[in-house]
């Protein structure tokens, strides 16, 4: 990847939360192989801006781009067949629970209630003609309007996920959480794994049954494991419990459980935060080698000298809404920036 080549671009992305807006009208793009900033003070939609980007809110207006597309699942003939099946389940409830004890009543059990063995099939039809009888509002009616409201529901349910984090993931999106979402209980590497799962091959009867081919995919996934390990600098810890880890390095842990999900691009949330000035300056060399490996970077945080010292442009928010972008030294030295960052307002 250049850096001329656009992997990320948001399009006038707005979120609404009922009254409240979190982001307004925000856009900018980010360029392959760049370490991309996003900063700005407290409650400024910068996490906001991450979820809507990676499928956990979607946005309520606007564009997102990933390598020139926007990450969205595809309206297909199994999705139709799907469809097709919810439909007529709602449809059979819908009829059987429309006056059902009395239709039941009339047409099995005064009938076949003592017959040995139950006529299965002459009860049914008994049951439809009965049906027939009662009416087509009362019968049909309610079955052809059931299907169709079951159809349309299942149809409103997956457009409200034809985005989600899933599908992001898989596109090539990872992420870092601002508060650590470790599984505090698992081992270094199962922490790692959970990342890799996306990637496994094996099926579901390959799993239950613990097939050969099982057992060498996840020897291959657990050696994967040690070398994203590695590459954090956790090998050493491979076996202990991400609870008994220093906070820094389940930091660390948790880049690493992300880069396991072999992203294109990899969005950190205030990934300094509590670390002392090691730690940062030990963060911010792990941040250009994960450059380096051909990963686009995006981060939001508010340690500035992490900012200045790893950025190549920044874009900073306020409010919700983008009020700079530019290169470290430009965002330095704007007065809109350093306004936004005191509190104080702009003389023109």
């Amino acid at each position: 990847m250049t850096m001329t080549t656009t992997i990320l671009e948001v399009r006038d992305v707005t979120m609404r939360f009922g009254g409240l807006v979190a982001n307004e009208r925000v856009s900018m793009s980010v360029h392959g192989g760049e370490i991309f900033a996003v900063i700005g003070p407290n409650g400024a939609g910068k996490t906001t801006l991450f979820n809507a980007i990676t499928g956990i809110y979607e946005a309520t207006e606007g564009q997102i781009l990933f390598d020139g597309k926007e990450i969205r699942r595809e309206w297909s003939r199994r999705t139709s067949y799907r469809a097709i099946g919810i439909g007529l389940a709602t449809a059979v409830v819908a009829v059987f629970a429309y006056n059902a004890t009395d239709l039941w009543q009339g047409a099995i059990v005064e009938k076949y209630v003592y017959a040995q063995p139950f006529p299965w099939g002459e009860a049914m039809a008994t049951l439809v003609t009965t049906m027939r009888a009662a009416g087509f509002w009362s019968t049909w009616g309610i079955a052809v309007l059931a299907f169709i409201l079951g159809r349309l529901g299942y149809g409103a349910i997956w457009h409200s996920q034809r985005r989600t984090p899933d599908l992001v993931s898989r596109a090539g999106i990872a992420r870092t959480f601002q508060n650590i979402r470790l599984f505090a209980e698992m081992n270094l590497v199962e922490n790692v794994l959970v990342g890799m799962d996306q990637h496994c091959t094996c099926g579901y009867w390959a799993c239950l049954l613990r097939t050969p081919r099982f057992w060498r995919e996840q020897a291959a996934m657990r050696v994967r494991a040690f070398e994203f390990l590695k590459f954090v600098e956790l090998a050493d810890a491979a076996g202990s419990l991400a609870s008994s880890l220093p906070y820094g390095h389940q930091r660390r842990l948790e880049i690493a459980r992300a880069l396991a999900t072999e992203p294109k691009l990899i969005l950190l949330d205030e990934p300094a935060a509590g670390m002392n000035p090691a730690e940062s300056a030990d963060l911010m060399r792990l941040i250009r080698r994960i450059r380096d490996r051909g990963v686009t970077v995006v981060l939001i945080e508010h340690d500035m000298k992490v900012v200045m010292g790893i950025s190549d442009r920044i874009v900073v928010l306020q409010h919700g809404k983008k009020i700079a972008e530019g290169t470290p030294e430009e965002i330095r030295t704007n007065p809109v920036c350093i306004a936004a960052y005191l509190g104080t307002e702009v003389v023109h």
